[in-house]
């Protein structure tokens, strides 16, 4: 089988800062550098962010809801905005895109956690596909706290047995608190912890810290991790190539 790279792309890499609503031009960029990966030889599936911040603009707020039915219903709003988005950008690449919208318990029932890995294996085995996941915000409530994506792109990445993960986000990747450097290469996650400020952005949830905990998750499932700047996707096939300094690799001890 071809190499399988997930690939989870956060609120504030496909969404503008000042109002929260899509960025055209990132999801193009984002939506280019798969369509390269896969036309090279690599199996992707995507997790994706942004259906609530997406929605934000619809009812005209000024930032991310703290209500949860507030949330729920920009989420109701937003995925369908970013599905069609997507779609339309991969249909120029001969792709085609698929929707799957977990809660928690999809992954957590063993049934329902089978029923999900049959139909992401299914979809993956089409070249022509690239699944697209996302929370099903709109009805989750648990599901909503921080770090919801980036576990999921972790517990996602073990279900179907990836190779690699990769965590796109709003910097180039762990940075040393002292030096502000980017650090190139991490061989035990607990040793970078303390390095990690749980922050969030106005129209998203999560941080530094929460991929910290999906990055523990995937390395101890035996899949190579790296956080890396979302706004720069032009760099996944030199990262997923080895390159070092353009991401933080997180290597799997054996």
């Amino acid at each position: 089988m071809k190499p399988l790279t997930v690939i989870k792309a956060g609120t504030g890499v496909l969404t503008r800062l000042r109002d929260g609503t899509l960025d055209g031009a990132a999801l193009v960029r984002l939506v280019t550098a798969i369509a390269g990966l896969i036309e090279s030889g690599h199996r992707c599936l995507l997790v994706s962010s942004g259906a609530v911040g997406a929605g934000v603009s619809a009812f005209k707020l000024d930032g991310y809801p703290s209500e949860l039915v507030v949330r729920q219903a920009c989420a109701a709003v937003g995925q369908a905005r970013l599905m069609h988005t997507y779609e339309s950008l991969f249909r120029n690449f001969d792709l085609s895109v698929a929707q799957v919208l977990l809660v928690g318990e999809d992954l957590r029932e063993e049934k329902r956690r089978k029923y999900v890995g049959d139909t992401l294996q299914r979809l993956l085995a089409e070249p022509g596909i690239v699944p697209i996941i996302n929370e099903n915000d709109s009805v989750a409530v648990e599901e909503l706290r921080v770090g919801d994506n980036d576990m999921l792109s972790a517990r996602v990445a073990r279900l179907v047995g990836a190779e690699r993960l990769v965590l796109l986000t709003s910097v180039d990747g762990l940075l040393h608190p002292e030096t502000r450097e980017l650090v190139p290469e991490v061989a035990d996650v607990a040793d970078v912890l303390g390095f990690a400020k749980d922050e969030q952005g106005r129209f998203s949830i999560g941080g530094m810290a929460s991929k910290l905990k999906a990055v523990q998750m995937a390395v101890d499932s035996g899949i190579e991790t790296h956080i890396a700047h979302g706004r720069e996707p032009e760099r996944l096939p030199r990262i997923l190539a080895g390159e070092v300094g353009l991401s933080t690799r997180f290597t799997v001890t054996s």
